[in-house]
């Protein structure tokens, strides 16, 4: 059984385990150590089962806690040479990878795919195990095609759902940010994401929106909006619903 653990998910942090048997993997360590043990915990994850630490790129929310998730919990880090480089981490065991090359974690066979973002090379990752499969795609501007053909093979989809493009041009934020956000090196908005998945529909997918924005979106807004687009039934679109919400999506055969 495939379980994907949603442990932090917007611009505070991101982490996502996704664990396969006895085996796990984590993608992005944007809180502390600390608060991911704990959540960790709450989720019922040992930690013994985390054999690597994905990065999808080197922004804080992203990698605040990696040095110390990798030292602590005995991991390398996987991830291309420039987010490495990027990243500032130090005195860890680092595996380097190749966006679109494919690579192996016990029995997980792992594919970084190529998001649209303001960072140096930026990655989803697409995990496959004994014919299941979870795409993790967050912090990309657009659906990449690479992303999009992901999507529609996945049992489980991670997704980016992260602004209300309402909110986002009536919202507080200076007039560069709001740019940087709407463009294809920002964020996903709301109706994007939906486009995306009614393109690409799945009956039997589960969809999780992530890295909704506090000040720009709202759980109840983005599954309202992607439900009303895609005729998806809002009951089968989840997230995370207020801060230190954790949620696992089981996959089963």
């Amino acid at each position: 059984m495939f379980e994907v653990h949603v442990l932090a998910s917007g611009s505070d942090g991101n982490c996502t385990i996704i664990q396969f048997e006895d085996e796990a993997i984590m993608i992005d360590a944007g809180i502390s150590c600390r608060r991911t043990r704990e959540l960790m915990e709450k989720e019922g994850i040992d930690q013994r089962a985390l054999k690597a630490l994905l990065i999808t790129h080197e922004h804080s929310d992203h990698i605040a806690g990696a040095g110390a998730v990798s030292r602590k919990f005995n991991i390398p880090v996987f991830c291309n040479k420039a987010t490495y480089d990027s990243s500032g981490l130090s005195n860890v065991e680092y595996s380097e990878i190749k966006t679109m090359g494919s690579f192996c974690i016990g029995n997980m066979v792992v594919i970084p795919l190529p998001t649209s973002h303001n960072a140096v090379d930026p990655n989803a990752f697409f995990v496959e195990a004994e014919g299941k499969k979870v795409l993790v795609a967050t912090d990309t501007g657009k659906i990449t095609f690479q992303v999009e053909h992901a999507l529609k093979q996945a049992d489980v989809a991670v997704i980016e759902s992260n602004y209300d493009k309402k909110m986002l041009a009536e919202g507080p934020y200076p007039p560069y940010l709001k740019k940087l956000i709407a463009s294809e090196m920002g964020h996903l908005a709301n109706v994007d994401c939906a486009g995306a998945i009614k393109r690409t529909m799945n009956e039997r997918r589960k969809i999780f929106l992530a890295h909704l924005s506090k000040t720009n979106n709202a759980p109840d807004i983005a599954r309202e909006t992607v439900a009303e687009l895609t005729g998806i039934k809002r009951l089968n679109i989840d997230c995370l619903e207020f801060p230190g919400d954790t949620r696992t999506i089981k996959v089963r055969d």
